[in-house]
């Protein structure tokens, strides 16, 4: 036999998380003007070059951004008043000087005279120092009589704490990610940076996603880039590392901006207040959000937060990577893909495959459906851990994954997704966006030869396992019975950290002077090392185990 199954040291996961992803657009309402050296072309805006706030053009800011905020009072997270506090000062030109003047001379005075209290506390929870101590006062100046602070003001005020801070970084230093969980008050929310790394290290893309989501992001990204065949380095950062990487990579995109709107060109992403604040879903538009620039802004705050680095600031790198050769390499083994566009697929395809329309099922005037051979693989597993089975066409997705837990001796303990090219399909969820795996057949996703889909068990440990249809066999289904033709090696144990917790599992017990190696037999239930057969495959094993879960 391959290996006994025991329960003990389950490492139950939560389902992954559907992604709070807020998108970028670029028509956000110019709230400041940029300054230049002509007064008389500025239009609405404020006086940069001498020190002194013009009145009207902070009562015009400040007007606009009040009425953008109007109901900020009516938002239950706190984390969507920061998100609104951090689209206002996203809207500034990307100028760190003149903004804290013009906001701390002008508009702050100015919102203060038009009783915009929420937006003074949304402000002081993002802004830089001396704009959030300039806000914090002007709204407390407010508090009191018959003014009220919203509800989630006592929430900002509470500490901000961090876990999982880590990195992904390919090992050609193309690309890289940041990711780490952020926690107040009994909530949490994660970020993911997208880092490129050839132009300065400058940080591309940010996803704002639920707290809980991070880990099983990671844990999508790590398969995609084994599934891409690249590697990559996965670090663990304390609190102050991490803090010095994001401001690194938001320091470079930062200097970069202010270059382009030097430049005439305009930035990316900076979003719109009214998307936020908009619970209207009945007018058919894309809810579009805050984009780069106001996500910047908010960690920046986060940041803020976390213990300071020992280390000074990163300097402003050559915009080249390490290894060119390298990474050329790299990108020709990708087929020219950029690593990161690479990391993120795992996060854009289930997305893209909800556009696309599920073909019918087959109907009884359809005739019977064929035999369809399929080849299942495990994926990363070296040597390659397989089954080849000859199923009906029309089996249904649900029942295809009982036939994939009794092929590979899996226990049906853990949660599963089929992944297609119409989306994914499990447990319906609506907030995973999965559908339903039980009236959708194998071969209204994948009825051709050469046709590919992938079936991920257990979130956490992420057996995935790609499932390509190598043949329509010509004879008619007149029987039910799937059937198991070929395969190579034991299933791995549950349980045991995925794929590469399992290649560390074989090493350490064929050593037995490894220091684990007596934990790991124990954790296996067995006696002798001599009864842990990674090779072993039995045909009529593997159909006695379909025939009996089948039933």
């Amino acid at each position: 036999m391959g290996v006994d199954r025991q329960a003990g040291r389950r490492r139950r996961t939560a389902a992954r998380s559907a992604n709070w992803e807020r998108g970028g657009r670029t028509d956000a309402p110019a709230l400041f003007a940029v300054p230049d050296a002509d007064p008389d072309e500025r239009g609405v805006g404020l006086d940069a070059r001498d020190g002194a706030a013009n009145g009207d053009a902070a009562e015009q800011v400040a007007a606009g951004i009040a009425a953008a905020t109007a109901d900020l009072a009516q938002l239950d997270d706190p984390l969507d008043a920061e998100i609104a506090g951090a689209l206002v000062l996203a809207a500034a030109p990307p100028d760190p000087d003149f903004v804290e003047q013009a906001m701390v001379q002008g508009v702050i005075p100015a919102l203060a005279e038009q009783d915009a209290m929420e937006v003074l506390l949304a402000l002081a929870a993002v802004a830089p120092p001396r704009v959030a101590a300039a806000a914090s006062s002007a709204a407390r100046r407010l508090v009191g009589g018959k003014r009220r602070e919203p509800a989630w003001a006592a929430e900002l005020r509470q500490p901000v704490t961090v876990s999982d801070c880590q990195q992904l970084r390919d090992d050609q230093g193309a690309a890289s990610i940041l990711a780490a969980t952020f926690h107040r008050a009994g909530r949490s929310h994660g970020a993911v940076i997208w880092v490129d790394e050839t132009h300065c290290g400058q940080a591309d893309h940010i996803l704002l996603t639920g707290g809980e989501s991070v880990p099983a992001i990671i844990a999508d990204l790590k398969a995609q880039a084994r599934t891409d065949r690249f590697g990559f380095q996965h670090n663990q950062l304390d609190p102050a590392e991490f803090r010095w990487q994001v401001e690194r990579v938001l320091d470079a995109r930062a200097l970069h901006d202010q270059q382009d709107a030097a430049d005439g060109f305009e930035l990316d992403g900076i979003g719109d207040v009214d998307d936020l604040l908009d619970d209207d879903e009945t007018d058919g538009e894309d809810d579009g959000g805050p984009g780069y620039q106001a996500l910047a802004v908010l960690l920046r705050a986060r940041m803020a937060a976390l213990p300071k680095p020992a280390r000074p600031p990163a300097k402003h790198p050559k915009s080249k990577p390490a290894d060119i050769d390298g990474l050329q390499a790299l990108l020709a083994q990708l087929g020219g893909r950029n690593p990161a566009e690479l990391f993120g697929h795992a996060l854009r395809g289930e997305r893209d495959a909800l556009d696309r329309k599920l073909p019918p099922r087959r109907k009884k005037s359809d005739g019977p459906a064929p035999l369809l051979q399929i080849k299942i693989n495990l994926v990363g597993a070296k040597p390659p851990i397989w089954r080849r089975l000859e199923v009906p066409a029309n089996i249904t997705l649900a029942r295809l994954h009982l036939v994939i837990q009794a092929a590979f001796d899996w226990t049906d303990s853990h949660m599963h997704s089929f992944d297609t090219p119409y989306g994914q399909f499990g447990e319906p969820d609506p907030e995973l966006e999965m559908r339903s795996d039980r009236g959708t057949t194998l071969e209204q996703v994948a009825p051709h030869p050469k046709d590919k889909i992938s079936y991920t068990y257990d979130f956490g440990d992420d057996w995935r396992h790609t499932i390509l249809v190598e043949k329509v066999l010509d004879q008619p289904v007149t029987r039910r019975k799937v059937r198991c033709t070929g395969g190579r090696r034991a299933g791995p144990p549950e349980d045991c950290g995925g794929i590469w917790g399992y290649q560390d599992i074989i090493e350490i017990v064929a050593d037995p002077t490894h220091p684990e190696h007596g934990d790991w037999l124990d954790w296996l239930g067995l006696e002798d090392a001599d009864e842990f057969d990674p090779a072993y495959f039995d045909l009529a094993e593997t159909n006695e185990a379909l025939e009996r879960n089948l039933r």
